[in-house]
């Protein structure tokens, strides 16, 4: 039986210190978590940052390099930075979002498709795909090609069809997010059926999602 990668992601676009005091904010503080995690067994973490002050969600570059250059000093865990963009705004939206692939990371998030996230739209019309996808294997960043539903699979699959990713593709199914596909065993069953052949993939649950998503995951054969 194959090893089963393990990845962590120690603080992402939603919670707060409100929630959980343990939420860190700062780049020491999210370096320093990501590297416990790593003694823990996690091989991968996935990134976001966060103002220091305020805690919300941003993609200042400056910050993810020193939360890149904090772990790096420490361990060899590999990391993943997101491009969803938090909070950007403007006309260049795109280059703003590509900005962590500069960083040289192991991996960067490539998100597929749009749709609603709750109070708000999640952007990624074909363009940005294409864009993001070209830029990695420029800066040679593995994609973590993140699936919301469906159709996102769809997507996925053309751009592996026209060579965009370089084998074996790394998808990762997400399950249960804003207006996404909701976390069920069914949903896990029926979005895993989609995937090419010859992928890496694996599985995350939002909130309560988590356990059962993960869990049903590693039994199908896959990471988490």
């Amino acid at each position: 039986m194959d090893k089963t990668i393990i990845s962590v992601a120690v603080v992402g676009s939603g919670p707060t210190k409100d929630m959980n005091p343990a939420v860190p904010y700062t780049p020491k503080e999210i370096a320093e978590a990501a590297i416990e995690c790593h003694k823990a067994g996690a091989a991968i973490t996935h990134i976001h940052v966060r103002d220091p002050e305020t805690g919300i969600v941003c993609s200042r570059i400056e910050l993810f390099k020193e939360v890149v250059d904090r772990i790096r000093q420490a361990c060899d865990i590999a990391i993943n930075l997101t491009t969803s963009g938090g909070n950007i705004k403007g006309e260049n939206i795109i280059e703003e979002r590509l900005e962590p692939v500069t960083l040289k990371p192991e991996i960067c998030s490539l998100d597929i498709g749009s749709l609603n996230f709750g109070t708000r739209v999640f952007m990624n019309p074909p363009e940005w795909g294409v864009a993001a996808a070209k830029r990695m294997r420029e800066h040679r960043v593995k994609p973590e090609i993140e699936v919301f539903d469906a159709g996102h699979i769809r997507q996925a699959r053309y751009m592996i069809e026209e060579g965009l990713f370089e084998d074996p593709p790394f998808i990762q199914l997400c399950m249960g997010p804003g207006w996404g596909i909701e976390a069920t065993p069914e949903n896990l069953i029926f979005m895993k059926s989609l995937l090419p052949p010859d992928v890496i993939w694996s599985a995350l649950g939002v909130g309560k999602g988590q356990l059962p998503m993960i869990t049903m995951a590693f039994l199908m054969g896959g990471h988490i």
